[in-house]
């Protein structure tokens, strides 16, 4: 992971009380030493003390203690007979909690009575909307554990968007997370809608993933190469369903998991190439496959490549930054007698002029679906999908701070089964309140 953005320094007063904790011992460092007695509470010396025992009473006890301390070390454990701490790698402590709100609105126009937006967060309809306010926890669990959570609150309730520990002292190299995580399938997919540079989500991962992206509950192992290049190759094995994440897959049918076959397997290989201080590549591969409900032991494949180059200045005092980020997406399903695919994608360019200001240009594209003979087939997950769909959009963005940012976005909209373009305008406003952690590069 690279960092690329600053973290906020202030917490909310009313998280406090929360973070108090931090005041307390380290695990594994030892508690501070008790303030001595005082005069008073001395305990009498010499005979006084000894009132009452006999020589040879005192020297049975002195002996019964000195075997008592000797079995306790045998076992690991202190002089006083309580277990010994469990080693702490130097610098992880469990005494830190980042926690933070991003609140994201929008006030949307359309031309269209029937918007295609297909992401869950996006502006889906003329008037204003609540795209959503997401409650971000980041915590080291122990010595071998951080926990990360991401639960959103929209208008119709609240969501567990993620939650999971991943570790943090495998040897070899390795790392692993466990619970519920957005995949790691491409460059946006694995992202939150405050890191991305548009409002709204590109509508081929809505297509192919669903509205939430692809997401599941599920185990995922991760492994950094030694080679001269960064290289980390990752796999997962998360759940199918789900209508808004798994949308290519078993998507919302209740089917039961029976074999391993019935889970979804994400692939995918990360590539970073630093050509200077100022100038850096990053290159992936991804695949993923699973179950689709079509039909008995039917299944789907989606295979992808991103790019994102990056040029900023780090030799001068310049706000500059300039990327190129680009993705593409193809797709096959087995279904009753036929095998469809498909295939899709988008570019985009980032421009930050300034300090506070930067302007973004993306195009998007989507196929309809062919059969195996290349001819055109009918989807039964877009059965209106008949003809390629294109978009274009620009946007220009404004930063007060680092803790807020507009954004003015507008786009057009062509689906090539209408008769009409789709013309729309955002006006977007977003606010981070609290300790949010840095994002990836």
């Amino acid at each position: 992971m690279f960092p690329c953005v600053r973290r906020s320094a202030g917490i909310p007063v009313v998280l406090a009380s929360i973070l108090s904790l931090s005041a307390l011992p380290a695990l594994g460092q030892e508690p501070p030493a008790p303030a001595p007695p005082s005069e008073e509470a001395a305990p009498a010396t010499g005979e006084k003390a000894d009132a009452g025992l006999s020589p040879e009473e005192l020297a049975e006890i002195e002996a019964a203690v000195g075997k008592d301390t000797a079995a306790a070390r045998e076992q690991g454990g202190t002089s006083s007979g309580t277990a010994a701490p469990l080693p702490v790698p130097q610098g992880l402590t469990p005494s830190w909690l980042d926690l933070s709100f991003v609140l994201d609105v929008a006030l949307a126009a359309f031309t269209s009575k029937e918007p295609l937006q297909g992401g869950g967060h996006d502006p889906s309809e003329n008037g204003f909307s609540f795209q959503q306010l997401e409650m971000s926890i980041v915590t080291v669990v122990d010595p071998y554990l951080r926990f990360n959570g991401n639960i959103v609150f929209s208008q119709f309730g609240v969501e567990i968007e993620e939650a999971y520990v991943t570790t943090l002292d495998l040897p070899g190299s390795l790392q692993a997370r466990a619970g519920q995580f957005l995949t790691r399938f491409g460059r946006i997919n694995n992202t939150h809608p405050h890191s991305w540079d548009f409002s709204d989500q590109p509508f081929v991962l809505s297509r192919v993933f669903g509205g939430e992206g692809n997401r599941g509950l599920g185990l995922e192992v991760s492994w950094l190469s030694p080679l001269p290049w960064y290289l980390e190759v990752v796999g997962s094995a998360t759940d199918a369903r789900g209508e808004s994440t798994a949308r290519s897959f078993f998507g919302p049918d209740t089917s039961r998991v029976v074999t391993p076959l019935d889970f979804q397997f994400t692939g995918a290989v990360k590539q970073f190439f630093p050509f200077s201080d100022d100038v850096s590549l990053l290159w992936g591969l991804s695949a993923a496959t699973g179950p689709n409900a079509s039909g008995y032991r039917n299944h789907s494949d989606v295979f992808g490549t991103d790019l994102y180059l990056k040029y900023r200045p780090t030799s001068v005092a310049d706000s500059t930054v300039v990327s190129l980020q680009a993705e593409l997406l193809y797709r096959r399903r087995q279904v009753p007698g036929d095998l469809l695919t498909d295939f899709g994608g988008y570019a985009q360019a980032h421009w930050r002029f300034a300090r506070r200001w930067a302007t973004n240009l993306r195009y998007e594209f989507g196929t309809p679906a062919h059969d195996e003979n290349g001819r055109l087939a009918e989807d039964p997950l877009d059965p209106e999908w008949t003809a390629t769909r294109q978009r274009i959009s620009a946007n220009v963005a404004f930063w007060p701070t680092e803790f807020s940012r507009l954004r003015l976005q507008a786009a057009n909209d062509r689906a090539g089964w209408r008769d009409e373009l789709d013309y729309s305008v955002f006006l977007t406003l977003e606010a981070v309140m609290g300790a949010h952690g840095s994002h990836a590069f």
